[in-house]
C-alpha cells in the first residue's frame, strides 16, 4: 500500500529547528525596532521626546508586543492548528463543519477566505519595507550613499525572491544564526542604553502607558496607535509559518530569546532618548551606538531584514498550496523543498508575483517612512478577524463556556479593532495598496469555488445509467475493448445505485462498449493538512468480477490539503498487491479525463459574465487535474471534451 512520504512536523523542542525558527518566523518582528519608535516620535506619530511621553509611549509598546504576541498568539493562537498547520485557512478548515449550525460561522468564513487575501498582499510590503529600512543606513555614512539606496534595495530583494527555491529548511539554517546575532546584538545595545538611564524601567509598569494613552486627544492616539502597530506586524505570519516548524521550536525561540531582546531594545532606545541622545536622521537605533560600529550594524541590520522578508513569503507560500487544497484556487505547480516537512513549499509563480509587487512598491514609495503609511492596515484587519474566529473557534472545537471565551477574545478583538481604527487614516496614504491587493485574491478564490460548483452541479444534471444498469450491460455483452480503462471522476461511486460519472456516460455512448476492465478514480482533499493513516489512504470498492470477463471497481484516494497529490504512486501499489486489474507498468495503462468547455448560458447578468470570464482565465492557468494528480508522466492519457452550460 502506497502513501505519501510525509510526516507531521517535530512539534517537539530541537535546538537546530528553534534556530531555524528565528529566521523563518521572527525576521519581521525581530527587525521592528529599526522602524517602529522612529515612526512613533518622527514620524507620523510625532510624539514628543518629553520624559513623560517617552516613557508612556515606550510602555505602550512593550504591553502591546508582550499582550499580542506573547499572550494572543504564542499562547492561545498557536493552539489552533490544523493537525499541525496554521494560519487563517486553519481555522477555515477547523470552523468549515459547523457553518450549517451557525450563520456567524458561514459569514466568518468569508471574511477569513478575505483575510487571507489580504495577508498575501500584505506579504509585499514586508520585503519592500524592511530591506528599504536597512539599506537607509548608508545615509548615516554619507549623503553620498542617498542616490545608490533604491538600486541597492531592488538588488537586495532579487537576491532574496531567487534563493526561494532552495526552500525554507536551508534559508532557517542560514537565516536562523543572523537573526540570532542580531537579537543579541540589539539587546546588548538596549541594556547598555538602559544601564546609562535605568529611569527607563518604569515603562514596564503598564499603568504608564494606560494613563499616557487617556491622556491623549483621540485623533492623537490613532495617530500614535498606528505606529505602535508597527512593533507587532509580524503575528499573522508567525501563525502562517507555524506548519513549517511546530509549535514548541517557536515559543522557545520567542520566550527565551527574541521577546527578551526586544524588549531590552526597546526599553533602551526609550532611555536614550530619555537621556537626551541625539538622533540622526530620525534613526534611533543606528545613533545609538558609535560611528566606528555603525557599519557593522547597519551590514547586520542589512542582512537581518533580508532575513525579515522571510517570513510572510513563507506564509504566502503556505496559505497558496492550502487554498489550493481547500478548492478555493487554481491548482499551481508546488515544490515540496523539505522530505519530513510537508508544510515547506516553493510556488514559482507567488514568489515572483510578490517580488514584482515589492519592487513597484519601493519604486514608488522610495522610503520607508513613505512604506510605513502603507504599512499596517491590512495586517491589523487580519488580527481582528484572528480574534474574532478564536471566540468561534474556542466555543465550537474546544467547547469552552461562552463566559470564558467571549470575554477573553474579545478583549484582544477591541485591542485588534482600535489597531484598525488607528490604521485606517493610512487608507488614501497607501494603506488601499494591501487592501486592493486582498480584495482581488478575495474574487479570484470566491470565483474559483463558484466555477467548480457550477461545473461540478453541470456533470451531476448530465442523465446517465446507473451502476446496476452498467453492471447488467456488461454480463450480457459478447465482447469488450481489450483494455484497462481508468476514469477520473469527480466523486465517489458508494454503492450500485449511484449515476455511473458523466465521462463515462459520454465514453459508452461514443463507443458502444464496454472496457474489460474499468476502474473508476476520484481524488478527495480533506479538510486535514496529512494522511497519516496508511489504512485511510484508499478504499476499493468492487461492483463486479468475474474470472474472464474482467472487473468494474472504483477508487477512492484520499490526500491531505498539504499534500502532494501523486496518483500514479498509489495507483502502482495498487497493481502490485492485485487489488484491481492493473498492468505493474504505467504505460499500459490507459486514463480518461475530461476537459471543460464553458458555454455562457442566455441569461448571465454582466456580473455572471464577468465571473465566468474569470473563471475561464483562471482555469487556463491552472494545472490540468490528470497532472495535478501526478498522472501522464508514464500513463496514457485520453481527454474527452465535454461542453459546460453555465446558467447562473
Amino acid at each position: 500500500m502506497a502513501t505519501a512520504d510525509s510526516h507531521k512536523p517535530d512539534t517537539g523542542f530541537r535546538m537546530p529547528l528553534s534556530l531555524a525558527a528565528l529566521g523563518v518566523v521572527f525576521g519581521d518582528i525581530a527587525t521592528s525596532p529599526l522602524y517602529a519608535l522612529n515612526e512613533l516620535f518622527f514620524g507620523r506619530g510625532h510624539a514628543e521626546t518629553t520624559p513623560e511621553t517617552i516613557r508612556g509611549a515606550v510602555s505602550l509598546v512593550v504591553w502591546v508586543i508582550t499582550a499580542v504576541i506573547s499572550i494572543k498568539y504564542l499562547v492561545f493562537v498557536l493552539r489552533a492548528d490544523n493537525d499541525g498547520e496554521g494560519g487563517v485557512f486553519a481555522l477555515y478548515a477547523r470552523l468549515n463543519g459547523f457553518k450549517r449550525q451557525s450563520a456567524a460561522v458561514a459569514v466568518l468564513l468569508v471574511v477569513l477566505i478575505l483575510a487571507a487575501g489580504m495577508l498575501i498582499g500584505d506579504g509585499m510590503i514586508t520585503p519592500a519595507i524592511s530591506v528599504l529600512a536597512a539599506v537607509e543606513g548608508l545615509s548615516q555614512l554619507s549623503d553620498r550613499f542617498t542616490p545608490f539606496i533604491l538600486p541597492i534595495t531592488l538588488c537586495v530583494l532579487g537576491a532574496l525572491f531567487t534563493v526561494q527555491r532552495q526552500g525554507t529548511a536551508k534559508i532557517g539554517n542560514l537565516f536562523g544564526p543572523i537573526i540570532a546575532v542580531w537579537l543579541l546584538a540589539i539587546g546588548t545595545i538596549g541594556a547598555h542604553g538602559i544601564w546609562l538611564n535605568p529611569g527607563i524601567l518604569s515603562a514596564l509598569n503598564p499603568y504608564a502607558g494606560v494613563q499616557f494613552a487617556l491622556h491623549l486627544p483621540p485623533p492623537t492616539l490613532l495617530v500614535l496607535l498606528g505606529a505602535v502597530m508597527l512593533v507587532i506586524t509580524g503575528g499573522e505570519a508567525l501563525y502562517a509559518d507555524m506548519g513549517h516548524f511546530g509549535t514548541a521550536p517557536i515559543r522557545k525561540a520567542w520566550f527565551l530569546l527574541a521577546f527578551p531582546c526586544l524588549l531590552l531594545n526597546y526599553l533602551g532606545q526609550g532611555a536614550y532618548l530619555l537621556g537626551g541622545g541625539i538622533v540622526r536622521n530620525g534613526a534611533i537605533l543606528y545613533s545609538m551606538v558609535p560611528r566606528s560600529l555603525l557599519i557593522p550594524l547597519i551590514l547586520l541590520a542589512s542582512a537581518a531584514t533580508v532575513v525579515a522578508s522571510q517570513a510572510l513569503i513563507s506564509g504566502a507560500f503556505s496559505l497558496t498550496v492550502q487554498a489550493v487544497g481547500l478548492g478555493l484556487f487554481p491548482r499551481l505547480r508546488v515544490l515540496h523543498t523539505h522530505h519530513e516537512h510537508e508544510g515547506q513549499t516553493y510556488i514559482s509563480v507567488v514568489c515572483w508575483a510578490l517580488f514584482a509587487g515589492c519592487s513597484a512598491l519601493v519604486l514608488g514609495f522610495r522610503s520607508s517612512t513613505g512604506l510605513a503609511a502603507a504599512y499596517g492596515l491590512a495586517v491589523s484587519c487580519d488580527m481582528l478577524v484572528t480574534s474574532i474566529s478564536m471566540v468561534a473557534m474556542a466555543r465550537y472545537c474546544w467547547n469552552w463556556p461562552r463566559l470564558v471565551a467571549i470575554p477573553l477574545f474579545g478583549t484582544f478583538a477591541l485591542l485588534d479593532a482600535l489597531f484598525v481604527t488607528a490604521n485606517s487614516q493610512k487608507l488614501l496614504a497607501g494603506g488601499w495598496i494591501p487592501l486592493t491587493a486582498g480584495a482581488l485574491l478575495f474574487v479570484a478564490m470566491t470565483t474559483w469555488r463558484w466555477g467548480r460548483k457550477a461545473t461540478a452541479a453541470a456533470y451531476t444534471a448530465t442523465p446517465t445509467i446507473t451502476m446496476r444498469e452498467l453492471v447488467e450491460w456488461k454480463r450480457r455483452v459478447p465482447d469488450y475493448i481489450d483494455h484497462t480503462v481508468l476514469f477520473m471522476c469527480p466523486r465517489p461511486i458508494l454503492n450500485l445505485d449511484k449515476n455511473v460519472p458523466a465521462l463515462l456516460q459520454v465514453y459508452l455512448n461514443r463507443y458502444g462498449k464496454i472496457p474489460r476492465n474499468l476502474i473508476l478514480l476520484d481524488v478527495i482533499h480533506t479538510k486535514t493538512p496529512v494522511i497519516h493513516d496508511p489504512a485511510n489512504r484508499y478504499e476499493v470498492r468492487v461492483f463486479d468480477r468475474e474470472e474472464g470477463r474482467g472487473s468494474i471497481v472504483s477508487v477512492t484516494v484520499l490526500f491531505g490539503f498539504m499534500e502532494d497529490p501523486n496518483v500514479e504512486e498509489i495507483l502502482e501499489a495498487l497493481a502490485r498487491h492485485h487489488e484491481v486489474a492493473l498492468a505493474e507498468d504505467p504505460s499500459q495503462w490507459h486514463v480518461i479525463a475530461s476537459q471543460e468547455r464553458l458555454i455562457s448560458g442566455p441569461d448571465l447578468t454582466r456580473w455572471e459574465h464577468f465571473r465566468l470570464n474569470l473563471f475561464r482565465l483562471l482555469r487556463r492557468n491552472s494545472l490540468p487535474a490528470y497532472y495535478y494528480y501526478g498522472l501522464g508522466t508514464n500513463v496514457g492519457l485520453s481527454i474527452e471534451v465535454f461542453p459546460i452550460k453555465i446558467t447562473d
